[in-house]
């Protein structure tokens, strides 16, 4: 295998971006709407600093930002027929059955009052109570690559009860507050009711504190690993009563030879190295399956120690639950990209729809990414290992078939 091959020089790439846009044109509708949202994605995958509309209309070579914008405003097409076509793009390129699904939010720091869903509250962005609006996503992961498959935006009350203010950023009248939690099953649902091929659901504490996330996961026989806080509230049947404790006592009773040293998959400086041990819980699970008490310690400190959730078939490895816990995130590496490289932060649009027709867009743009890499991923294992009846396939470094 050459180097331009495995290093991408050969990709087709403008092909593969008219097939993406190809695929997306049937929920933009008309044709002054599909060639204004090719320019869009265009402009996401330029190398423009900042994805506004003024900057996308340049790399359009358009004089004004005016399609740009009313793409994500004033035009009529629908931002979850968009997302079913992503939804459907990702798959192709990404499904695998030991894939898994991730639930994470993200925020985006705003100034002024005026768009939708921005209010004074805590951004794991920027780490503090800051002026910002949240997104709570669903992204994909498998062993070809990861992406962003679903996006609902987090309403505050402060804006869900407001009627003036929901009038004015083209609420819905249909939406109504919901926690981020509960706005996590219903993406979770959709996805897997769509026949997502997934093997684990992964989320951090606010969504595994959510006792109704875990039980609709383990009603539907769905594994789960779901991070949970160090003081969450355990209570046991025993003996002699009721036992309540709590992960971060469980986890200081055990002794040495309960952890393992594994690796939580690649990090950006090598295998991400830690201490895994577990603990069942015996609580009542359906057939086949079983629940942990999952935990993770650095190999520094001994006190810096992770809590999770497991549920999980009978008997699964400790190496595989720390496999599937390390995944979690792949989300974090799909906000990086899409924030650093795609505009995800920079929308500029203040209503409801303008809002999720950005995130949907930037979506498509990183998902166009994602299913190059995973092509390129394909064809160098397919290069390597051939069909074992494919001898006109064979790698070259493999010794040539006996003489008849």
């Amino acid at each position: 295998m050459t180097v331009s091959e495995w290093s991408g020089t050969l990709i087709k790439w403008q092909t593969a971006l008219d097939d993406l846009k190809a695929h997306l044109a049937p929920a933009l509708g008309r044709a002054e709407t599909r060639a204004s949202g090719g320019a869009f994605i265009d402009g996401l995958l330029s190398g423009a600093e900042r994805k506004t509309g003024w900057m996308l209309a340049e790399e359009a070579g358009l004089d004004r930002p005016y399609r740009i914008q009313s793409l994500l405003g004033r035009s009529k097409w629908s931002a979850d027929s968009l997302r079913e076509r992503v939804y459907s793009y990702v798959m192709a390129a990404l499904g695998d059955r030991d894939g898994v699904l991730v639930v994470d939010e993200t925020g985006f720091v705003k100034k002024g009052t005026q768009s939708v869903g921005v209010a004074r509250q805590y951004s794991g962005t920027a780490g503090r109570i800051e002026n910002s609006q949240i997104g709570v996503f669903l992204g994909y992961a498998s062993r070809y690559g990861h992406a962003l498959i679903d996006r609902r935006l987090y309403l505050p009350k402060s804006w869900s009860e407001d009627m003036d203010r929901r009038r004015k950023a083209s609420v819905p009248d249909e939406v109504a507050f919901a926690t981020k939690p509960a706005m996590a099953r219903d993406m979770i649902t959709t996805a897997l009711d769509a026949g997502t091929p997934c093997a684990w659901v992964l989320a951090d504490a606010l969504y595994g504190s959510d006792y109704k996330l875990r039980r609709m996961l383990e009603d539907r026989g769905q594994p789960y690993v779901l991070a949970v806080r160090s003081n969450h509230h355990l209570r046991f049947i025993a003996q002699d009563g009721v036992i309540q404790t709590e992960p971060a006592s469980l986890a200081e009773a055990l002794e040495s030879g309960d952890w393992h040293a594994l690796s939580a998959g690649e990090g950006a400086k090598g295998p991400r190295l830690y201490y895994w041990a577990r603990l069942p819980l015996s609580w009542t699970t359906r057939d086949g399956f079983e629940r942990w008490l999952l935990f993770r310690r650095s190999l520094k400190t001994s006190d810096d120690v992770a809590y999770y959730f497991a549920h999980a078939r009978e008997g699964t490895s400790l190496a595989e639950l720390a496999g599937a816990a390390g995944l979690r995130w792949t989300i974090e590496e799909c906000f990086l990209r899409a924030k650093d490289d795609l505009g995800l932060d920079h929308c500029e649009a203040r209503s409801w729809h303008g809002w999720h027709r950005h995130m949907t867009l930037v979506m498509a743009a990183a998902a166009f990414l994602a299913r190059l890499a995973a092509d390129q991923r394909r064809a160098a294992w397919h290069h390597r290992h051939p069909a074992p009846d494919d001898p006109g396939k064979r790698d070259k470094t493999s010794p040539k078939p006996p003489p008849a």
